[in-house]
């Protein structure tokens, strides 16, 4: 008697993937979720400085935390988190930059609660001490006058499509790339 080929199911896309997409697969998320959604972005690029908790986030939403957490990370690539420490990183760059403002004043001014804090999360992120920044920014100045903010922001923007932890383990083990070698 003939061998007949056994129909095996196919492989599942978590087999050959070891980072599954959501669990919803559909392409498009909800026009109407994704106001909602870029509605609390705004919230949060508004008030960088205060507390943005994932509740308070979904509330602003109208949606459940885990379902605004997973919707978040969907469409805009990163968690609330991390997107919420991009912003503060940045307007921290930006008065370490253009202003003469103590680093304690910048660190509260920008949302953290502990200069300590601030400090470690901003080294962890640029490679560099908020001190550094200002000096490095101080000796390189230049007229950008002629450069529309919006790109200064987008061409100084952090890197934080990994977790600042994962980047800590990896600079342990020396894998890390240096974010200073990042191209543009």
């Amino acid at each position: 008697m003939p061998s007949v080929p056994s129909k095996s199911p196919p492989l599942r896309e978590a087999t050959r993937n070891p980072n599954p997409a959501p669990s919803d697969p559909v392409a498009p998320q909800d026009p109407a979720l994704l106001r909602r959604l870029l509605r609390a972005k705004d919230r949060m690029d508004a008030a960088s400085h205060e507390a943005w908790p994932v509740q308070r986030l979904a509330e602003v939403s109208g949606v459940s935390e885990a379902h605004f957490a997973r919707s978040f990370r969907q469409a805009f690539g990163i968690p609330p988190h991390r997107y919420l420490l991009t912003r503060r990183i940045e307007q921290a760059t930006t008065l370490l930059r253009d202003t003469d403002l103590p680093v304690t004043e910048i660190a509260f001014a920008t949302g953290w609660e502990s200069l300590g804090t601030f400090g470690r999360i901003f080294r962890d992120i640029t490679g560099q001490s908020p001190s550094a920044v200002r000096l490095e920014a101080q000796a390189t100045a230049t007229p950008l006058d002629q450069v529309p903010a919006c790109v200064l922001k987008a061409a100084q923007r952090p890197d934080l499509t990994t977790a600042v932890l994962e980047k800590r383990r990896r600079l342990a083990q020396g894998t890390n790339p240096s974010s200073a070698t990042k191209e543009i």
